[in-house]
């Protein structure tokens, strides 16, 4: 007896399903184990594929292409360097400030639960707990990226392989990319196109999160001064880098500053700055956001937040933040091999 058609179809779909989960797994566990190389990699092509297009603009102004890598990434470290050490003065020169809200808020926490009935040594020790996790969090916020650094085998190494594999990169980016192009197993000009979209995404996604993080900063800075809420520079700084990260990093720099409007300005600044902070991550950014993405993503908000979720857990933090655009790339080139060819 001959296997119907849709029964085959139906075998087909789940062997490719199967083979993209173990290809999932591997790529899982490779990516784990070259860890120490491929963040570097990861990151050098994500600032080469933004960067980029400066380096062929000076190459059209007759800046070699050598030269113009050279410019660009003094530039970029010195700007690096400038905002590193902006950031950790700051907020090293407020630390002992910005303990004090933080204990503050924790002693009106503990008398709010006290006011409504809970046992004087119960409210303490949720008090105590809360503080605890809200030190941590911010702990995690500000030095985050140095504990994540330093799970690679060496900072000075990191550092140099990304700065050693972006000037690569940027320099022979065209020969790199035309040498992938031709690898790839697809016709020239679907493979260039393919590539192209890819690039196309990832401009568009990080530029758009940086006019949204920028946005963002700005209200929140502007809301918490006009509150009388202190350290509003700072707070204006975490709401600014928390953006590049995905969903989560909106409610860490949310919860940080109403904690500190708490402890700093009272419950009515804690509730304003709990409004602003709604405001600019929701109404206010919508307004913004398709603007500042354009055509970039092209998918629908809850699929950015299923992929980003699902990236993240895959892959840690380069999934959390390369799932979006990866995705919206493979969804741009979906289509534009679907459209309907012309002779």
């Amino acid at each position: 007896m001959e296997t119907p058609a849709w029964l085959r179809s139906i075998g087909t779909s789940a062997w490719l399903l199967v083979g993209i989960g173990v290809l999932a797994v591997g790529l899982v566990w490779v990516a784990e184990l070259t860890e120490t190389i491929v963040l570097p990699l990861i990151t050098a092509s994500v600032i080469a594929a933004v960067a980029s297009p400066l380096v062929s603009w000076m190459k059209r102004h007759r800046v070699p292409r050598p030269l113009g890598t050279v410019i660009l990434m003094a530039v970029l470290i010195a700007f690096a360097a400038l905002i590193i050490f902006i950031v950790i003065r700051g907020v090293t020169s407020e630390t002992q400030q910005l303990s004090g809200h933080l204990d503050s808020a924790k002693d009106r926490i503990t008398g709010w639960l006290s006011d409504l009935g809970v046992d004087p040594s119960s409210a303490k020790h949720a008090g105590d707990e809360g503080s605890s996790s809200i030190s941590s969090t911010v702990g995690t916020l500000l030095t985050g990226v140095s504990a994540g650094i330093e799970k690679l085998s060496s900072l000075v190494f990191y550092l140099a392989l990304t700065l050693l594999s972006t000037i690569f990169l940027l320099m022979d980016g065209p020969t790199i990319r035309a040498w992938f192009e031709r690898h790839m197993g697809l016709s020239q000009a679907v493979a260039h196109a393919s590539f192209q979209r890819v690039l196309e995404s990832f401009r568009g996604y990080f530029l758009g999160v940086t006019i949204v993080a920028g946005f963002n900063a700005v209200v929140v800075g502007i809301g918490a001064f006009a509150l009388g809420v202190p350290l509003a520079g700072t707070i204006a700084i975490v709401t600014f880098f928390a953006a590049y990260i995905p969903y989560l990093g909106a409610w860490t720099a949310g919860a940080f500053s109403v904690l500190v409007a708490l402890g700093g300005a009272g419950p009515d600044a804690a509730a304003g700055m709990l409004v602003v902070q709604l405001l600019a991550n929701t109404v206010l950014q919508q307004l913004v956001q398709p603007f500042a993405m354009g055509a970039a993503l092209g998918i629908h908000p809850l699929a950015v937040l299923v992929v980003t979720i699902g990236g993240g857990c895959l892959f840690g933090t380069a999934g959390l933040v390369l799932a979006a655009p990866v995705t919206a790339a493979i969804v741009k080139i979906s289509a534009d091999q679907s459209k309907p060819r012309t002779a």
